[in-house]
């Protein structure tokens, strides 16, 4: 047996399938359906070899709050994760069945919670799939608990407390990861009752911009896409409709060596509610 140590924050099907035995892999399916999309189910059929699946929605978010994703609190996230058997030395690799949607935010979470030692899998399931590597029927792969402590970075969130000076601020770029016809508002938002708008001086970049084909383009694009919007110099913080897909741009980034971001945690579901 043989131990891994993640060093990227992306790595391939081809990579994954050469590491699956392992002893400190976790592998993770966070797949969740997307909001703003019908007749869209996620595969509950099949997963990766010894896979568990990873309930983001009930397990991984703060459920009492009033907004979607809410990060959880230390607490809840240290227990979660000690269920699903991660310790310490764990080198976890999330994935999800559209590719890279869900997945990212997990990483972003456990980022942000102290464990470094994690990578998405590119292209998920589908580029998984596509390579005709092994998959199993749908089961826990339940693991002994795990001894796994959470590391809160307070640099990796931002709040809706912190919006007002950050959107005037030189040295901060706001970036909402949101559709352009959401974030000019052409069309309304998915969810009911929730207006249409941006937070004041933020910048588009639907995160569709950064992914082909279900994976991450090449690093030299994606630093050209960022290059773009803002400086190294300048802390970034990214923002979507409920911090989900702001966790693909802060990957994104990631892999572009735009090493100062942040996710503002609400996005647009706590912004455009709180405001007028």
């Amino acid at each position: 047996m043989f131990k891994v140590t993640l060093s990227e924050p992306v790595v391939s099907v081809d990579w994954l399938y050469r590491q699956l035995k392992a002893e400190n892999l976790i592998i993770f399916d966070a797949s969740i359906p997307k909001i703003t999309e019908t007749n869209n189910t996620v595969s509950k059929d099949i997963q990766l070899p010894n896979a568990q699946f990873l309930n983001l929605k009930e397990c991984f978010s703060d459920v009492s709050s009033a907004f979607p994703n809410t990060i959880p609190s230390a607490e809840q996230f240290q227990t979660e994760a000690r269920k699903l058997g991660v310790n310490a030395d764990s080198a976890i690799v999330v994935y999800d069945d559209k590719g890279i949607y869900s997945s990212a935010r997990v990483w972003w979470l456990f980022k942000t919670f102290g464990h470094n030692n994690i990578a998405v899998l590119d292209g998920g399931l589908p580029e998984w799939l596509a390579q005709n590597y092994p998959t199993e029927t749908s089961n826990s792969n339940a693991k002994p608990i795990g001894d796994f402590e959470t590391h809160f970075n307070p640099d990796n969130v931002t709040y809706f407390k912190d919006l007002e000076k950050l959107s005037h601020s030189e040295k901060h770029t706001i970036v909402d990861a949101r559709s352009a016809a959401r974030f000019y508002s052409q069309i309304p938002e998915p969810r009911a009752g929730l207006r249409s708008g941006t937070i004041p001086n933020s910048k588009n970049m639907p995160f569709e911009v950064c992914l082909e084909n279900g994976k991450l383009k090449p690093k030299a694009e994606l630093q050209e896409v960022f290059k773009a919007l803002s400086t190294k110099e300048n802390t970034v913080v990214f923002s979507c409709g409920s911090g989900l897909t702001a966790c693909i741009l802060d990957l994104a980034a990631n892999v572009a060596n735009y090493k100062d971001t942040t996710v503002y945690d609400g996005s647009w579901t706590e912004y455009g509610t709180l405001t007028q």
